[in-house]
């Protein structure tokens, strides 16, 4: 394990104009594959790095990762394959397609531009983000350390890849009980990736997808496979603890959407993002 494990995970190497290679350690799995906000992650680097080949002055951050999820790979080597879509005045559009041996894995479009800098003109104080401010800026002494010895810590591997707490109090799966589509948590990235802003902001867009499927909480255990995932990066995060929060408004039989809200040390909403996911298998 490296100091800075999320930076090595998003530093990838161009072999082309548009081509890119990088490896992705087992630490960025669930289970024996690999997260999909860390593949995520790893198409937003490829198409920033393909921009910053262009010279061009203006530092652009990715804004939004639409990414589609249609293989499940394992750690190991993998390339990412990119094509600028469109330069505007204020976007461009990039195409990224990360394959392991040779098959496609997350096609994505990542739209990069500059974040939202300062307080906003006006921020709807309704329940939903209520729920996520309303969460102490440091996990509590309550709060369950995802680590060695805690009964997720031998499937959720991106845990050591950073620091994670468990609201416990919405984590209701934890003792068996049924409560509702709500998991809330803090994240925090290793101190040398905190401190790095482009780093930073690659792991608030991998974040968007860090919780356990709230299905968990209605007593649907299982694989819940994530079949497309939209992410927006609002503003470059804070150093700090990031407080999470996930949620479903409807599980249906086959399928389900989880909503992530992040807010940063600030109080500022950092990522918003909205998967459609599989329900898992009754077992």
């Amino acid at each position: 394990m490296t100091d800075a494990p999320f930076r090595t995970l998003t530093t990838l190497e161009r072999t082309d104009t548009d081509l890119f290679e990088g490896s992705i350690d087992p630490t960025w799995t669930i289970g024996p594959k690999v997260h999909g906000g860390a593949m995520m992650s790893v198409c937003a680097a490829a198409a920033t790095q393909r921009l910053a080949l262009d010279d061009d002055p203006v530092e652009l951050t990715p804004l939004a990762v639409s990414a589609s999820y249609l293989a499940a790979p394992d750690p190991g080597p993998v390339t990412v394959e990119t094509s600028v879509l469109k330069r505007g005045r204020r976007v461009v559009h990039v195409d990224a397609v990360l394959l392991q041996n040779g098959r496609p894995a997350v096609r994505s479009v990542v739209t990069l531009g500059t974040p939202d800098n300062g307080a906003p003109v006006h921020q709807e104080h309704e329940s939903s983000l209520a729920s996520v401010l309303d969460m102490a800026v440091e996990p509590p002494n309550s709060a369950a350390r995802v680590a060695p010895g805690h009964p997720m810590a031998d499937v959720v591997h991106v845990a050591t890849g950073c620091d994670m707490r468990l609201d416990s109090t919405a984590a209701h799966f934890l003792t068996g009980a049924r409560g509702s589509a709500e998991i809330r948590m803090w994240v925090r990235p290793r101190p040398d990736d905190e401190n790095d802003p482009v780093t930073a902001a690659l792991f608030a867009i991998m974040a968007g997808d860090i919780c356990p499927p709230v299905t968990m909480n209605r007593g649907l255990f299982g694989w819940a496979p994530t079949v497309q995932l939209t992410t927006y990066l609002r503003h470059t995060p804070a150093p700090g603890w990031l407080r999470v929060k996930s949620s479903s408004t409807v599980l249906g039989g086959s399928w389900f959407e989880e909503d992530h809200t992040i807010v940063d040390a600030t109080g500022a909403v950092v990522v918003q993002s909205r998967q459609l996911a599989m329900v898992p298998l009754a077992t």
